[in-house]
């Protein structure tokens, strides 16, 4: 069982960090009472389904939160649990209370408390828990992006596989890929289909891959994609995005660029990246 119990101060990213552990594969539940997260460990330990849970739990639930301590003290002798607590200074928790024009989750009509206060309230409620959790992340100066990164560098052996890749080839007579975040045109490279016997063929055959990579201007064209590649790739990684689609386009979406679509995405995935391939026109006439 993996299971993370992701915890913290209102409005330190906590949303952030469940929303960073879901795309890197955890199945994420919000706002569980610390009351049901044993109940919820206990399910998680026997399910076969899914291997990889994240719990949020917080302030939100009121009263019924001041049993955390407890509870997660008790989970951390009987499961391999691990808890990530969320923090930030008070003055950056205010400020994005501001920003946001949210209420605090303890600044309510019942209890009067300015934010300022309900902050300082959460704090001394929170303590006990902080400190026996595992990971403290202070949030004060992180970006959105920076938060993720740091979360999946902590919950994932291999951060490249963080982002999905999807390598496409397409024909540009049949309209360009609108969702691609990279795009290239490799119809500047010469057409097989204009060779008779290579025509009814496409690029996943060997006979069509051997005539577009031994061309003679192949093969500078192939070493600037994948530098621009291999350059490019590290920084959506780092800037926390999970899904990257990197179009190829030839006339038809047949040849060149299912070809080169192969290699670009064996390429990747030699890397450590996760990446597939999807050949968008190659059954079109």
């Amino acid at each position: 069982m993996d299971l993370v119990i992701v915890t913290g101060m209102s409005g330190a990213g906590k949303s952030t960090a469940a929303n960073a552990l879901e795309d890197i594969g955890y199945y994420c539940i919000d706002n569980i009472p610390p009351a049901l997260i044993k109940a919820m460990a206990e399910f998680s330990s026997t399910n076969s389904e899914i291997s990889k849970f994240a719990i949020v739990t917080d302030i939100r639930s009121k009263a019924m939160f001041n049993e955390a301590y407890d509870v997660l003290a008790e989970l951390k002798k009987q499961y391999e649990i691990k808890i990530l607590f969320l923090d930030a200074s008070n003055e950056s928790l205010e400020r994005r209370y501001k920003q946001t024009r949210r209420s605090h989750p303890l600044s309510t009509n019942d209890t009067k408390l300015n934010t300022a206060d309900a902050i300082e309230k959460e704090r001394e409620v929170l303590m006990p828990v902080r400190a026996i959790s595992d990971y403290i992340i202070d949030t004060s100066m992180l970006s959105m992006a920076l938060l993720k990164e740091k979360i999946t560098n902590l919950f994932l052996s291999d951060a490249n596989k963080s982002m999905r890749i999807e390598c496409m080839s397409f024909g540009f007579k049949h309209g360009t890929v609108t969702d691609a975040d990279l795009l290239f045109d490799s119809r500047c490279l010469v057409n097989p289909y204009y060779v008779e016997e290579l025509r009814t063929l496409t690029g996943l055959d060997k006979k069509i891959q051997d005539f577009v990579i031994k061309q003679p201007q192949s093969k500078e064209f192939v070493d600037k994609l994948f530098g621009f590649v291999d350059c490019a790739v590290p920084l959506y990684v780092a800037e926390g995005k999970t899904r990257l689609v990197i179009a190829v386009g030839c006339t038809g979406g047949k040849h060149r660029s299912v070809t080169l679509s192969e290699m670009l995405c064996a390429h990747l995935q030699s890397l450590g990246y996760n990446a597939n391939v999807n050949h968008r026109d190659i059954n079109k006439q």
